[in-house]
């Protein structure tokens, strides 16, 4: 696979996810936070199952099950609760916004406890990027209260930070698939299991919020995670990362197209929060010349 294939499939692993925070209002129009979560992840663990099957690859999910058990529960039942909840009650502009602050939450987690030093620039980048977050969040001074839901979404993103750190240091050495195949599983399961515990009454959604789950397990969930990592394994984890800025752009234009044009101030809230996570993830001049 070429240069070119290589940044289409990432491009379009990037389309699906930020669509994901789209799709995520016909499902929660119908179905319970926690159901809607489970359904997405039953549908790609299937996926996964079948493909690793088809592929003949060996799945040490009992060999791993402490390791697999942590990251699930941190990077997939816990990101999936706070997002479908946090979704409930806030926009998936704001979402994508608050969830493009992410490379930047990593980089401080992994620097207090992997003991990575963040550049100057990163450290500089940081406040800006929250500053430009905060712009559109605190709806340019109207009020000084985020909402309900932008705190779960900001939860659901810390989540996904722990979840990078931890991964660097549990993951288990074996293939993409047979990782990913044995994470939609474990996530799958603890969801599963949450709605349970909470009483979510099992109902048959409508054919507008099956299309939505389908949609975020197949696409927004297993093809993006296989292409996004295709991309890590050819341009390096500096080029793709910096794919990630592109989400909230997505979100909104698919908000835009679908009757929710974005505001003044959300424009301006993420040129600013985008350009600061790409100016803090752009390889320095040193870096760049080896």
């Amino acid at each position: 696979m070429g240069p070119q294939s290589t940044i289409g499939l990432l491009v379009l692993a990037i389309v699906m996810w930020g669509a994901n925070f789209n799709l995520s209002q016909p499902a929660l129009a119908e179905m319970h936070p926690l159901a809607a979560a489970a359904a997405r992840f039953a549908v790609a663990a299937l996926i996964m199952v079948a493909v690793a099957a088809w592929r003949r690859e060996r799945v040490p999910l009992l060999r791993h099950a402490k390791a697999y058990g942590a990251l699930g529960l941190v990077g997939i039942a816990g990101f999936n609760v706070f997002f479908f909840y946090g979704l409930q009650a806030t926009t998936p502009v704001n979402g994508a916004l608050i969830q493009a602050t992410n490379p930047l939450v990593t980089t401080l987690l992994a620097a207090l406890f992997l003991g990575e030093r963040p550049s100057r620039r990163q450290m500089l980048a940081f406040p800006v990027a929250l500053a430009g977050v905060a712009v559109v969040l605190l709806g340019g001074g109207a009020s000084l209260a985020l909402s309900p839901g932008d705190g779960l979404i900001m939860a659901a993103n810390l989540c996904w930070a722990v979840y990078n750190v931890m991964a660097r240091r549990l993951m288990p050495p074996v293939s993409g698939i047979a990782n990913t195949t044995a994470l939609m599983v474990v996530g799958a399961v603890l969801l599963a299991s949450f709605a349970t515990l909470a009483g979510v009454p099992v109902t048959v959604p409508g054919p507008t919020a099956t299309a939505a789950v389908l949609t975020m397990g197949l696409g927004g969930t297993v093809l993006s995670y296989l292409f996004y990592n295709a991309a890590l394994a050819r341009l390096g984890a500096g080029r793709t990362a910096l794919f990630l800025n592109l989400v909230p752009v997505v979100a909104m234009t698919i908000a835009a197209l679908t009757g929710t044009p974005p505001t003044a101030l959300q424009v301006a809230g993420a040129v600013v929060t985008i350009g600061a996570v790409t100016a803090a993830m752009l390889p320095g001049r040193r870096r760049a010349a080896a």
